[in-house]
């Protein structure tokens, strides 16, 4: 069923009703032509466990994205409490964005960043519209845990946090 009313909030509204919900923060990068490119992602989650794939929605205004695409695959960084330097940097839109950032090569040859908490890299499956973002579905090829005593940086109304579990 197609439902064309226009909703009763605008896009500020619902922003900050969706900042509510915590989100982890990721570093999606890929290595195209010109070198490495990577850009901040909240928008990330786990799809399938057969075959294994996961998903990410970069803005399609992003000017790091076409660069990833035509790559043919990325990696999930995903940032640790003490990385909100490294979200920031790459949330922005400066030209070279791995300066002074440690990375090896993942499976792919896409970029895993030093000190992140965990890693998945993957070839893109496949690409949809979705509003101003695009959905991207990407097979895992290879992932590790970086640093498993580390918290993960967490984003929430609007600012960075963390999440602090009981020791086992």
């Amino acid at each position: 069923m197609d439902d064309a009313r226009p909703p009763t909030f605008d896009s500020a509204e619902f922003r900050r009703v969706l900042g509510h919900y915590p989100t982890g923060v990721t570093v999606v990068t890929g290595v195209s032509g010109d070198g490495p490119a990577g850009l901040a992602i909240g928008s990330f989650g786990s799809v399938s466990l057969e075959p294994p794939l996961v998903m990410f929605c970069p803005g399609t205004s992003s000017s790091s994205w076409p660069s990833i695409a035509a790559s043919g695959s990325f990696c999930v960084n995903v940032l640790a409490e003490d990385q909100a330097d490294l979200s920031a940097r790459f949330a922005g839109r400066d030209p070279d964005k791995f300066a002074g950032v440690s990375w090896s090569a993942g499976p792919t040859g896409s970029p895993v960043i030093d000190g992140c908490l965990a890693w998945i890299d993957c070839t893109i499956e496949s690409v949809h519209e979705g509003g101003d973002h695009w959905i991207v579905v990407g097979r895992v090829s290879g992932l590790g845990v970086g640093r498993p005593e580390a918290a993960p940086l967490i984003f929430f109304k609007g600012s960075y946090g963390s999440l602090r579990l009981p020791p086992d």
